[in-house]
C-alpha cells in the first residue's frame, strides 16, 4: 500500500494494490516524508474507503485520540445492537465527543438533560451511551456528565435510519433549509460557501431539527435555561438569528421550538458566522 498525503501524524490517505484511494489510520504513519511504500500492515487500525471532503475536513479538525475513542465505541455498539449502523458512523460520533468536550470547557456548570424516556425506549443503545461516556472519561481524564449517555445513545439510534436524502419529504425540507440559509446571509451581509465543511454540519442538524419538529419530538428539558441564557446575554445578535430562523420553522410547521432547539441553532449558526469571519 502506497503511502500519498499526510493528514495528520497517525491519519493518511494511500492507494492500495488496485490503486483505489482510502483514508488509514495508525500510530505514526504521517510522520515518514510521503509518499512511501508501507510494507508493515500492522501499523493500520482502521481503513475507510470513498470519504467525502467533509470527513476529510474532519480528519483536520479532531484530533487522533477522538477517532481513537469513537471507534472502539463503535466496535462496542456492533456487539450490542443487532442492527445494522451507519458506515460513517465513526466519523459523526467523532464529531459529537469533540464538540461535547468544548461545550464542557466553555460551560463547565452546564448540564444537557438525561432522558428516562431514550433508556426505555432504546435499552442496548443507552448501553453503549454509558459506556462511551466512562471510556472517554477514563481515557482523557475528564467528567462528562452522565447526560452525554443520552445524547450518544441518539447517536446511534439515528445511524439505523436511511439516509435522509431517501425521505419523502426531503424536497420540502431543503426549501425550508435554502429560506434558512438566507435568512442569515441576509442578516449578517454575506454570502455562506455552500461546499464548507461547517455549513454542511449545520445542514444535517437542520434535518434533525425539522424532523425533531415534525414528530413532535423535540428537545425539550428544564435543567439547560442557565446555558441558554448565557449564550442569549454572550451573543444577542446571534440569538436573534436563530430566533427568526425557529419563527420560521415554526411558521411552516405550526410548532413551537422551544429554547433547548434556540440553543443548538446559535451555537450553528455562531460556528458559520465565525469561520466565515476568520476567512475575511
Amino acid at each position: 500500500m502506497r503511502v500519498v498525503k499526510k493528514i495528520n501524524n497517525n491519519v493518511v490517505v494511500c492507494l492500495d494494490q488496485h490503486g483505489e484511494e482510502l483514508v488509514a489510520f495508525g500510530k505514526g504513519l504521517g510522520f515518514q516524508k510521503v509518499p512511501y511504500e508501507l510494507t508493515d500492515m500492522t501499523k493500520v487500525t482502521m481503513t475507510f474507503y470513498k470519504l467525502n471532503y467533509q470527513y476529510y475536513q474532519l480528519l483536520k479538525e479532531i484530533p487522533t485520540e477522538i477517532f481513537d475513542l469513537s471507534a472502539a465505541i463503535v466496535e462496542r455498539a456492533q456487539a450490542l445492537i443487532p442492527r445494522i449502523l451507519n458506515p460513517n458512523m465513526i466519523f459523526s460520533l467523532a464529531d459529537h465527543i469533540n464538540f461535547a468536550i468544548t461545550r464542557l470547557t466553555h460551560y463547565k456548570s452546564a448540564q444537557l438533560p438525561f432522558s428516562y424516556d431514550v433508556e426505555q425506549l432504546y435499552p442496548q443503545e443507552t448501553d453503549v451511551g454509558y459506556y462511551a461516556v466512562r471510556l472517554i472519561n477514563r481515557r482523557l481524564n475528564i467528567q462528562l456528565p452522565v447526560s452525554e449517555v443520552t445524547a450518544i445513545a441518539m447517536h446511534f439510534v439515528n445511524s439505523q435510519t436511511n439516509d435522509l436524502a431517501t425521505n419523502s419529504s426531503v424536497n420540502s425540507d431543503d426549501e425550508m433549509i435554502k429560506i434558512i440559509t438566507k435568512i442569515i446571509e441576509q442578516e449578517y451581509e454575506l454570502r455562506i460557501n455552500q461546499t464548507e465543511f461547517t455549513y454542511n454540519r449545520f445542514v444535517m442538524h437542520l434535518r434533525y431539527y425539522i424532523k425533531r419538529m415534525k414528530k413532535h419530538e423535540q428537545i425539550s428539558e428544564n435543567d439547560n435555561s442557565k446555558l441558554f441564557n448565557t449564550m442569549r446575554h454572550d451573543e444577542p445578535e446571534i440569538y436573534l438569528v436563530a430566533k427568526r430562523i425557529a419563527d420560521y420553522v415554526d411558521s411552516q410547521l405550526d410548532t413551537n421550538s422551544n429554547d433547548d432547539e434556540l440553543f443548538y441553532l446559535m451555537i450553528y449558526v455562531k460556528r458559520i458566522v465565525n469561520k466565515i469571519n476568520t476567512q475575511a
